[in-house]
């Protein structure tokens, strides 16, 4: 066992929570077919032409004249069924398809603004704000950087100043073209937060992939590529390595971390609020002796961390339940390694720009190096890797830095198996 300091400080610790939809819960290999009708939920009048979606998959449909839809072959399993209309609030519905079709009805109310007058907001979005808000959901990977915001005036920036947090909301859809994985990512009901004091990302919504249409055969193989590359090493890969227990034949290595309170903090943030009291009432001031001083104790880290050096097998944090569902559970927290690929460069220069000054560069820059978080004490996991409750997971590092230019649909499957070369 190795004794570390606390992680670098820097957006790449950030907590990451993404919450996506339920995945399929049952063997993929069932099919039922799925329909229902979207109403207005006061007149009970049909409405035409709306959108109904899987959340987080490719499967999306339009209703017809009289508000219907239908989806012929859904794989057998638990479903965010989300239905929209232009005017009207969302609704969604979550559904477990089985070998039996089903049929739902989504009545959808109206939005405030249609029960009343438009209001016309008095002032646009602080330029600075969007540009925050969008780099960050957007991310700053190699992939990031070819994706684009395609409706910018749909999204609402505020920011709080006694929180010291950034949120952005929209009434209807987000649209983000990824040029980099040929998807149109339509992202209903988005929830963002930027927690700028506490350091800590999320964003929440219901998002639909369309494939786009490639511009040629090239362009075509190209997403292809992209889109296994985006998946090796990411966490519904490794997710999936510990569904069907072949964590270390998929290029993973995990180890058990621990972190504790550093016992020198508190002393360190009473001398800093001291010398900061006499900076302002004492004069002369050796400046560069203050500085010095104030430098030394701001790098006292908050946390100690204990990293175990051996490698855990599966079975010290997977389990399988008498009923054959596999769960993620295990003590402290679990960094991960994909050791098969380099990273992205990216962040490589991201996490050598937000080291501190003075201070040594992380070991293991250039890998795919990330931190798990359990938020109940097990979590299940789905046949395809899905966690049952998003919510309960966490990550930082790595997964953490990895965006929107990474984000695929829960039904992707990679077109060739990912298990690495020994």
């Amino acid at each position: 066992m190795s004794l570390r300091s606390s992680l670098q400080a820097g957006w790449c610790q950030v907590l990451l929570l993404v919450l996506v939809a339920l995945a399929p819960t049952a063997p993929l290999r069932a099919q039922a077919r799925l329909s229902g009708v979207v109403l207005d939920s006061v007149t009970r009048q049909p409405l035409p032409f709306g959108t109904v979606f899987l959340a987080n998959t490719t499967l999306g449909v339009t209703t017809d004249d009289a508000g219907r839809f239908a989806f012929a072959r859904v794989p057998a399993g638990t479903y965010e069924v989300v239905a929209s209309y232009l005017g009207y609030q969302l609704r969604r519905q979550t559904v477990t398809v089985g070998n039996q079709p089903q049929q739902l009805t989504f009545r959808l109310p109206a939005s405030a603004n249609a029960l009343r007058e438009v209001v016309v907001r008095p002032h646009p979005n602080n330029p600075n704000d969007y540009q925050k808000f969008a780099s960050t959901f957007l991310g700053s990977t190699t992939f990031s950087q070819q994706c684009r915001i395609r409706n910018p005036n749909a999204v609402r920036v505020d920011y709080d100043q006694e929180r010291n947090e950034l949120t952005a909301t929209c009434s209807d859809f987000l649209t983000v073209e990824n040029r980099a994985l040929g998807y149109r990512i339509k992202y209903y009901g988005l929830d963002f937060r930027l927690n700028f004091r506490e350091q800590w990302m999320s964003f929440y919504g219901s998002p639909v992939f369309e494939p786009l249409k490639p511009r040629s055969r090239k362009e075509q193989r190209r997403w292809e590529a992209n889109r296994q590359q985006a998946y090796t090493g990411s966490l519904p890969h490794f997710l999936r390595s510990v569904q069907v227990d072949d964590v270390a034949a998929q290029g993973f290595r995990v180890l058990r971390l621990r972190r504790v309170p550093n016992p020198a903090r508190p002393r360190a943030d009473s001398l800093i609020a001291l010398m900061r009291a006499r900076a302002t009432t004492l004069r002369p001031l050796n400046t560069q002796q203050f500085d010095d001083s104030l430098s030394r104790l701001l790098r006292v880290p908050p946390q100690l961390t204990y990293l175990f050096t051996q490698p855990l097998p599966t079975s010290q944090y997977r389990a399988v339940l008498p009923t054959g569902v596999v769960v993620l559970q295990f003590p402290d927290l679990l960094q991960v390694t994909f050791e098969q690929e380099p990273a992205d460069p990216a962040y490589v220069a991201y996490t050598a720009r937000t080291a501190s000054l003075g201070e040594p560069l992380p070991a293991g820059l250039d890998k795919q190096v990330s931190v798990l978080h359990l938020q109940e004490p097990r979590v299940e996991l789905q046949p395809n890797g899905a966690p049952l409750n998003p919510l309960a997971l966490l990550t930082e590092g790595y997964w953490g830095f990895e965006k929107m230019g990474e984000f695929l649909p829960l039904d992707y499957t990679p077109p060739v198996s990912v298990a690495t070369r020994p």
